[in-house]
């Protein structure tokens, strides 16, 4: 194979004779082109002689797929938006350009061809090119063996090729349109409603997570991209808007994994006058829904095994998860130094300096996430790992909440919020005191909460995680477009 610069200059050299020859080689053309989704469903079930009798005569634009020379004719492929459609030309038929400029035509160019729909003797529908104009020349050729690169990164860095030549990647970014389109349109229809928040804030707040920090020239000050939308949101719900929702991105300074991107888009959401019960059931209902509507069934296949999403989804304690899935029993364990043994035994480090509550939640974390891989709500977890979140009534050393967790992995964070001054305050200060990340003392959060949040139930659901377990995606990766990388 010829080397890629050569590849380049071949094909530079002819963009210019094409000029040369007064062929435009990036036009700005409108067509009306019509989509190859389009021509399927108009056409596809019409036989052959049918299409005949018909006539119809369409216009379509796309990339140049596949190129067969058979001397005085050619078959191309030609893939758009929706996928991909035949082009059949002929010498004695091509009325524009003559049929030996068609054919300096390279495969990755983008053409518009018109002409009448046919059925080849294979059934295959495909367009009798009459004209084809030439849209964009391209200058680099397609990989040939994309789908055998080693260095996945490469399909990362290159997201615009990867689209080009990789189905599976362009059905996992429409299948994730499709998924926040559904999402909006379920809280739209309950009367929630959607709003933005600030992506640079003053204090950062809402979450343990470190930070970006960035500067704000005119106004000398630092400011923190938002590591949550929380506390934004639950401001809505004093000043009266009873239900709000937000999808947007959040930003965290922290480590990068098949789970963790710095920047990940966030579902969050709050409804006044609800428990956390009701976003457990709201919750089911919606991402039960949403798989239905997407596959047509509620059993799916993610990472080889199958996860069914019918309702209603498994419910326990930390505890009981501990005890259950973990052979740990927490009712065996009221002194903290043999807790603290046992997270050691487990390799669980830097526990020597945390509370009971943290050790807990790291011993859980250790022994049962990966086993929980039907959909399960575990609830009931420490006050110290939840600064925002209720108390529960019969345990003040727990909290009333949840966290969903399918295939190994946390979905969803929830809780009655935490609606006493005094208490949010302590927390904070708390917070503040053990240097914990993220930590700071948001003031005019607390004033807010002086003026009185009504009891309300919030939730926070991770966009990229869903759409990983609803497109079988081994990576967060593979569902972000961009995601960040090394230079």
């Amino acid at each position: 194979m010829e080397p890629i610069d050569e590849l380049v200059s071949i094909r530079k050299q002819k963009e210019r004779l094409f000029r040369e020859a007064g062929i435009e080689t990036y036009p700005q053309d409108r067509g009306p082109y019509i989509d190859t989704g389009t021509i399927t469903r108009q056409f596809g079930e019409t036989s052959s002689e049918d299409l005949e009798k018909e006539g119809a005569v369409v216009s379509v634009a796309g990339r140049i797929m596949a190129f067969r020379d058979f001397g005085k004719s050619a078959f191309l492929h030609i893939q758009d938006r929706k996928g991909k459609i035949q082009v059949y030309a002929r010498k004695d038929m091509l009325k524009s350009p003559d049929f030996d400029t068609f054919k300096k035509f390279d495969i990755s160019d983008i053409i518009g061809a018109e002409g009448k729909v046919f059925k080849t003797r294979t059934g295959e529908l495909t367009v009798l090119a009459e004209q084809v104009k030439l849209l964009t020349k391209s200058l680099r050729p397609l990989p040939e063996k994309w789908h055998g690169l080693k260095d996945v990164e490469e399909r990362y860095r290159k997201r615009y090729l990867d689209l080009i030549v990789n189905e599976k990647a362009r059905s996992v970014f429409v299948t994730r349109a499709r998924i926040v389109e559904y999402i909006r349109n379920y809280f739209a229809a309950r009367d929630f409603m959607e709003v933005e928040t600030p992506m640079m804030q003053v204090v950062a707040g809402g979450a343990e997570a470190k930070p970006f920090v960035t500067h704000h020239n005119a106004m000398n000050m630092d400011l923190y991209l938002r590591i949550a939308p929380e506390l934004y949101l639950k401001r809505l719900i004093v000043g009266g808007f009873e239900r709000v929702f937000e999808i947007n991105r959040n930003f965290r300074n922290e480590g990068i994994s098949v789970r963790h991107n710095p920047e990940f888009t966030m579902l969050e959401f709050y409804q006044a006058y609800a428990t956390y019960e009701d976003l457990m059931e709201f919750t089911e209902n919606l991402v039960s829904s949403l798989v239905l509507e997407l596959y047509g069934k509620t059993a799916i296949t993610y990472n080889g095994r199958e996860i069914d999403f019918a309702v209603p989804w498994r419910r326990m304690t930390m505890e009981e998860a501990m005890r259950e899935l973990g052979n740990f029993d927490l009712a065996k364990l009221d002194d903290m130094s043999v807790l603290t043994a046992s997270a050691r035994e487990l390799e669980i480090e830097g526990v020597e300096k945390e509370t009971r509550g943290k050790i807990i939640t790291k011993i859980f974390e250790a022994l049962c996430e990966e086993k929980l891989i039907q959909p399960t709500f575990v609830t009931r977890y420490p006050v110290e790992v939840s600064p925002l979140a209720k108390r529960s009534k019969d345990d003040p050393d727990l909290t009333e909440r949840f966290e969903l967790y399918i295939s190994g992995m946390e979905i969803a964070n929830g809780f009655n919020e935490l609606n006493d001054p005094e208490d949010q305050r302590e927390r904070f200060v708390e917070q503040v005191r053990k240097k914990e990340e993220g930590a700071m003392l948001d003031e005019d959060y607390l004033a807010a909460l002086e003026y009185g949040l009504p009891p309300t139930a919030g939730e926070g659901i991770g966009i990229d995680r869903l759409t990983m377990l609803l497109t079988d995606s081994p990576s967060i990766r593979e569902v972000i477009l961009f995601p960040l990388l090394k230079p």
